[in-house]
């Protein structure tokens, strides 16, 4: 199957990374008309009307021993973090909320390693190192960033990267009999409902009163559908064929698609930045990188 293929893997990847690399522009604007917990509970209100008719189509495949795994994937890897990101994007610069998001494989080997006794190898704490490391210079390497931004908004991020990190061994430990898209659909029925209600209870008067309100919810949708609905699908069949730290990688790689988008945006980009995307790729690809089966002469000296 194509999913096995290590060079496929690595091209979700990139596509994720570009997703969410692009998913705090969408966010600063969906939050200049709406609230933090409005945008929030629209982006999963979206998401979870786009995957509906296949959600009513895999019910069939629902069974109670994996209630409780769904429903950690919906709660705890989408839900809570929506809102989490949503708060936080108001006190603090995207700079900073790109690095504390290159936490996640590191929360991510953590929590596996302590309840679910996730083996590892050492080639991929080397690559977690490489990919921190380099993710972390990019973002010093911006002009924008700012030890002084550094406040209690940045724990918003970091509870995220904890609840990503549950949710990822999750789906890898108990899910893996379910492709993504089951997952990803099944997990979102359950949240869908819970966020319509709770964005009933808000008020919409201040949203209203601002004209531009219809582009900042085209943004939400965008986020919505593209960035929450569409990438969690490929990011759950991703869990599914590889380990869940190399999956929870594409955090690293997020910040070289924000330096991409900043080239656009008329930003220059040095030779620091190409050296901070190089050691980047190097430390993905170290992470990922699957062990060698040991050979015969191998096999032998450790019956010998």
């Amino acid at each position: 199957m194509i999913w096995e293929k290590r060079w496929f893997q690595f091209a979700i990847l990139m596509v994720l990374a570009f997703v969410w690399g692009s998913s705090f522009i969408l966010m600063k604007i969906g939050l200049k008309s709406f609230s933090p917990e409005q945008a929030g509970a629209l982006r999963i209100i979206l998401a979870s009307l786009v995957l509906l008719p296949i959600s009513i189509a895999q019910l069939k495949n629902l069974q109670k021993k994996d209630l409780k795994s769904l429903l950690i994937a919906g709660f705890i890897g989408s839900f809570f973090p929506a809102f989490l990101f949503m708060k936080a994007e108001t006190q603090i610069n995207s700079s900073l909320a790109g690095m504390l998001n290159s936490l996640t494989p590191v929360f991510t080997l953590i929590v596996g390693l302590l309840f679910h006794k996730t083996a590892f190898r050492w080639m991929q704490v080397v690559g977690l190192s490489l990919g921190l490391a380099g993710a972390s210079g990019l973002i010093l390497a911006g002009d924008g960033f700012s030890l002084g931004t550094v406040n209690s908004y940045a724990f918003y991020i970091v509870l995220a990267t904890c609840f990503y990190a549950i949710s990822i061994n999750q789906i890898k430990s108990k899910l893996t009999h379910l492709t993504g898209i089951q997952v990803t659909s099944l997990s979102f029925l359950f949240i869908g409902p819970v966020a319509l209600a709770y964005l009933l209870t808000t008020d919409f008067a201040p949203v209203l009163a601002n004209p531009s309100w219809p582009v900042h919810l085209l943004a939400l949708a965008a986020l919505g559908i593209v960035g929450t609905a569409l990438a969690m699908m490929l990011m759950n069949s991703l869990i599914r064929y590889s380990s869940a730290v190399a999956a929870s990688s594409v955090t690293y790689i997020i910040p070289v698609f924000a330096i991409m988008w900043g080239v656009f945006d008329g930003e220059k980009v040095t030779l620091l930045h190409l050296l901070c995307m190089a050691i980047v790729l190097a430390g993905v690809y170290l992470i990922s990188r699957k062990s060698r089966k040991p050979t015969l002469v191998q096999s032998r000296l450790r019956i010998d």
